[in-house]
């Protein structure tokens, strides 16, 4: 039998299609960037004893909830568009389609039809690009239990969080056919899907695990400056994958939102300065310099749901008060005495702050549906944008999150544990998991030279 060549679909291969697939690919990588940032943020926050095991138990966090988005999340939220284009069993053909081993990640782009998938190679890169969102998810609610909550439950959290809870949000409230988008939700960092929902998560967790013992000495504070500083660096380039960029026509944001990549990345930049501005007039007021470095990650919070509207007097305005926002926030846990001072405060507090005032300032925006639908509930840009749609979104995640957080916490709690025992965690999780002595950091890739002997030379001799 002759050999069968599969066709090649040659839209599937434009020069359009190749700058797009470019275009996301940095976005992925560079949201992947900001993923590792946050573990240099925690690595200056935590006890010498402590410090492998942040970075490892970090790192398992961010692949397994990224792995987990992969087998079934990215289906989970292609649902929403099989709905728009009126797709028999459209949940059944989103997962069949693109789970992790789904017939459109059997098939190379340039071999599927673009009647049936167009922009294929896209599509797949995106994929990747959840993968990344869900890495972020994963990096930050290992946070909610620095040097004290076990590895077991901290990568369960991360897999439940990434493959099933942070899809049927997203689904919900990220995209632009999604159930409340099309209604009128307006979210263009999927700030509903990742924010909100581990900080609602990270306060749950810090709450049933307890407070560190003995006395929090931050390791090395440079340490946090440069995550920052990484962080920063990223996510300009990472949030231009939050939407369409559409050759000839334009760029727009997830939701279906009017846009264009010069505003997005002005109004980066200047919630960077506003919330600096604000960051540092809280921290020179409290002696408190952490302040400083978490002021232009609170203007970034605040304006996150609305780069792709605003204009940048507003982005300005928004990011200024972020700072304000997330001190309260800070101020808050300390006064429930949960041990967790900048995750719940930067996510829970400043997203929800973020998303509500975007719902004034970007009122009667227009925004749901998809491309090329012209008619109907899915037609594009149906729906106008409202502080009450904005709140609403707010009531429905916090449930969702609420609800699942605690019935994964507890669950976990009462079977496995949370906590790993007090002696363990006064000799350090270095020395718990990996036989580290509390001040011995050794080049972990280089073999143990425990035998060897190295005879000195005789004080004589010298």
């Amino acid at each position: 039998m002759p050999h069968m060549i599969a066709a090649v679909f040659k839209d599937q291969t434009t020069l359009d299609i190749f700058a797009q697939d470019t275009f996301y690919a940095v976005a992925v990588a560079a949201l992947f960037l900001a993923a590792v940032a946050l573990a240099f943020v925690d690595a200056g926050g935590v006890r010498r004893k402590n410090l492998i095991d942040t970075w490892v138990q970090k790192l398992g966090a961010m692949m397994i909830a990224g792995g987990c988005m992969m087998i079934v999340g990215y289906g989970i939220w292609e649902w929403q568009f099989n709905q728009a284009f009126g797709v028999v069993n459209p949940l059944g053909e989103a997962l069949k389609g693109w789970w992790v081993g789904g017939t459109n990640y059997r098939t190379l782009a340039q071999n599927l039809d673009p009647a049936l998938v167009p922009a294929a190679d896209v599509l797949q890169i995106f994929g990747a690009f959840f993968f990344t969102w869900a890495a972020v998810f994963g990096a930050l609610i290992h946070s909610a239990g620095l040097e004290r909550v076990k590895a077991a439950p901290t990568f369960i959290i991360a897999a439940v969080g990434g493959g099933i809870v942070m899809p049927i949000l997203a689904y919900l409230t990220w995209g632009s056919a999604g159930p409340l988008t099309n209604a009128g939700l307006h979210d263009f960092l999927g700030v509903y899907t990742l924010y909100i929902l581990v900080g609602t998560w990270t306060l749950i967790l810090a709450w049933r695990a307890g407070p560190r013992r003995g006395v929090q000495v931050p390791h090395n504070l440079s340490w946090t400056a440069a995550g920052v500083g990484i962080f920063l660096f990223a996510i300009p380039l990472a949030i231009l994958g939050c939407g369409y960029f559409v050759p000839g026509e334009g760029y727009f944001g997830i939701s279906m939102a009017s846009s264009s990549i010069g505003i997005i990345i002005t109004n980066v930049f200047v919630s960077y300065f506003a919330g600096t501005l604000g960051g540092l007039i809280i921290a020179y007021r409290t002696k408190n310099a952490g302040m400083a470095l978490l002021g232009p990650i609170a203007g970034y919070i605040a304006c996150a749901s609305a780069y792709d509207v605003y204009h940048p007097w507003e982005a300005f305005i928004v990011a200024f008060f972020g700072p304000f926002v997330v001190y309260l926030g800070m101020r808050f846990m300390r006064a429930i005495k949960v041990d967790e001072g900048k995750v719940v405060a930067l996510t829970l507090f400043g997203g929800i702050y973020g998303v509500v005032v975007s719902g004034f300032f970007a009122w009667h925006t227009k925004v749901g549906g998809f491309f090329g639908i012209t008619e109907g509930k899915y037609a594009f840009q149906n729906a106008e944008v409202t502080p009450w749609m904005q709140i609403l979104g707010v009531v429905i995640v916090l449930a969702i999150a609420g609800v699942t957080g605690l019935i994964l916490v507890f669950a976990l709690e009462k079977t496995i544990g949370l906590r790993v025992t007090a002696p363990e965690e006064d000799a350090g999780l270095d020395a718990t998991y990996w036989a580290l002595p509390d001040n011995d950091t050794p080049d972990l890739l280089t073999p143990p030279m425990a035998d060897m002997v190295v005879e000195s030379e005789p004080a004589a001799a010298r």
